[in-house]
């Protein structure tokens, strides 16, 4: 006689009132580790961007101004690229947010501010210190005020001059420098005047355009395309001068947007004030007209 074969684990049956957790798919375990492993491409482009201003640290320390201005800028270029990968691939996140602030820090907070110190405020002594770290403490309020904000105030401009929009701004005047052969030495208050002044304006209420609205882009697709490829062609001309009156541009339209904002919003208010209300008379009962 056959002996019934009985199967190696035993299934337990659930007693009353007891559930069983239940098992995941296998088919679905590919896709979420997939997703994690997409998590970390904005992470590791963020960590570039901070191999990149801590190789600008190194430079510095070895007198290298020019490649340490450089690097700066390089690592503006991964910091820009994170956030776009990071849309583009659904992979946005608590943690790259915080991240990318810490980067930024790093990159175009204290980067900048010990080349400005080193090239140029050194003389100073603690006056030029006292001036670097009053650009790197702008700068991480500037981060800590724009954390804040996000999602409360208008997506198309920012409020205060970025912090990567800043440290642009310096290592393109120690390239501009450089290229025309001028001794910081001979400008050292004008220099401390512009870290100043550069470090107020990220902590200000002054408006700079954000570039996230492609209105233009979309409706002149061609001419802006060609408009982007002289930018291109100019630079490449001029590495050391054209980016330098780029930024210098940039910070001028911040003042500039601002007071035209200012006006704007006073014509309105004028104009609403102007309109004359209609004055509702009361309603007068049928039986007192009769």
């Amino acid at each position: 006689m056959a002996r019934k074969r009985r199967p190696f684990f035993r299934r337990r049956r659930p007693l009353d009132g007891e559930d069983f957790p239940v098992r995941p798919p296998r088919k679905r375990l590919p896709i979420q580790r997939m997703k994690k492993g997409i998590f970390i491409l904005p992470s590791l482009l963020t960590l570039t961007s901070i191999f990149f201003a801590f190789y600008s640290l190194v430079e510095v320390i070895k007198d290298n101004f020019a490649l340490a201005a450089a690097l700066i800028l390089v690592a503006g270029f991964f910091d820009g690229i994170d956030g776009k990968v990071a849309r583009l691939t659904n992979t946005t996140t608590r943690f790259g947010v915080e991240l990318d602030s810490l980067a930024d820090v790093i990159s175009f907070g204290v980067a900048p501010a010990i080349l400005m110190y080193k090239w140029a405020l050194l003389p100073y002594a603690q006056i030029g210190w006292v001036c670097a770290f009053v650009f790197v403490a702008c700068g991480a309020l500037r981060l800590a005020r724009f954390n804040v904000q996000t999602g409360t105030i208008d997506p198309k401009r920012f409020n205060g001059l970025p912090i990567p929009a800043a440290a642009v701004m310096l290592s393109t005047t120690v390239l501009f420098f450089i290229r025309l052969d001028l001794d910081p030495a001979n400008f050292q208050l004008p220099l401390i005047i512009l870290t100043l002044v550069i470090a107020f304006l990220m902590v200000s209420s002054i408006k700079f355009h954000a570039f996230k609205d492609l209105t233009l882009v979309r409706e002149k697709p061609f001419t802006s395309t060609v408009g982007f490829v002289l930018i291109l062609a100019l630079i490449a001309a001029a590495p050391f001068i054209v980016p330098f009156f780029l930024c210098a541009g940039y910070i001028i339209s911040g003042p500039i947007l601002t007071t035209v904002l200012m006006i704007r919003n006073h014509k309105q208010k004028k104009l609403s004030s102007a309109e004359p209300q209609t004055v509702q008379e009361p309603e007068v009962p049928a039986e007192q007209l009769q």
